[in-house]
């Protein structure tokens, strides 16, 4: 009895010290990007065999790293139109899905309300309308966009996590389905929520953050729809080594636009363009993990300051 009651006290203790010591860490961003790229993930394309395996994949991290879910099984599905090439009308349809987990904050009040970190994990596939290459019948990897955004979003959940006895605000997950297709995933959040949207009081979208340059300058749109937005955004950047970028405008290019539809503030992250850019070339060699460790740090601190400080968060029009 003596013995299984102490293993039982390590096997706690070992449980405890792996969500306190939980960092963003170069190897896990490479893992993720690996996996998302992986040519039997055919290019992620909405409705097929490799995007559900991803789906299989965020939905596993989410439940390991010990997101709670807002759904069955952390899905939201829906039905997404493709995008087709120009003379054809028919749009054809299949059934996708958003990914959702949360970590609840601790305020009896403060709770209520949510950030939301969101990025698309799907791409091209193999080729087609949206793509700047003819290239056809080859696997678009997409290691920026947006497997980058992926993998930056699973490593600050899992680092988010370790931190949530801080967290008075609760933090809403969300990886997006058919962006590429038109920002379809996001649309369907935003005109069926999980949750009201009146309790989302910030949603910061990832698109694109693994290329980050030799200056190191990191982009953030929409930094004016919150209070104090633009200056708290170049300040911790600069405090982290980065040279930010920040608009108060720039709102649109990605899932955080269907947010801002329905004003509310929002911040949109990423790296700047790339020649490579929905080509089958955007890959792993590419990725500058280092600078995107740093990326996923600064968007790391934004949540952590937005969701353990009682301060209003307040919606500022930028049109």
């Amino acid at each position: 009895m003596m013995k299984k009651t102490v293993l039982l006290v390590l096997s706690i203790a070992s449980y405890f010290s792996m969500f306190s010591q939980a960092e963003i860490t170069e190897n896990e961003i490479k893992d993720h990007i690996e996996f998302l790229i992986l040519d039997k993930n055919g290019g992620r394309f909405p409705g097929e065999k490799g995007a559900k395996r991803v789906v299989k994949y965020i939905k596993k991290e989410f439940k390991t790293i010990g997101l709670k879910s807002l759904s069955k099984n952390y899905e939201q599905r829906f039905k997404a139109k493709l995008r087709v090439d120009k003379g054809l009308d028919e749009k054809p349809e299949v059934t996708t899905c958003n990914v959702v987990g949360f970590i609840e904050g601790n305020d009896p009040e403060l709770k209520n309300e949510f950030i939301v970190l969101g990025a698309h994990y799907d791409h091209l596939g193999l080729g087609g309308p949206s793509s700047k290459s003819d290239k056809r019948g080859v696997v678009y990897h997409g290691a920026d966009d947006n497997a980058s955004g992926t993998a930056a979003l699973l490593e600050i959940a899992e680092k988010l996590i370790s931190k949530q006895d801080q967290l008075k605000r609760s933090v809403l997950f969300i990886a997006f389905g058919a962006e590429e297709q038109g920002l379809l995933g996001s649309k369907y959040f935003t005109e069926n929520p999980l949750i009201p949207l009146s309790q989302i009081k910030l949603m910061i979208n990832m698109d694109m953050v693994g290329r980050l340059n030799e200056k190191k300058h990191v982009y953030a749109g929409g930094a004016g729809t919150f209070t104090d937005g633009v200056d708290f955004m170049k300040n911790l950047g600069k405090s982290l080594g980065l040279n930010p970028i920040v608009h108060a405008g720039s709102v649109g290019g990605s899932d955080h636009v269907s947010f801002y539809k329905k004003n509310i503030s929002v911040l949109g992250v990423h790296t700047g363009g790339h020649p490579q850019y929905h080509t089958p070339e955007d890959t792993l060699e590419l990725i500058n993990l280092e600078g995107e460790k740093l990326v996923c740090e600064y968007i790391f601190q934004t949540i952590l300051n937005k969701a353990s400080t009682p301060d209003n968060i307040e919606f500022i029009n930028q049109d």
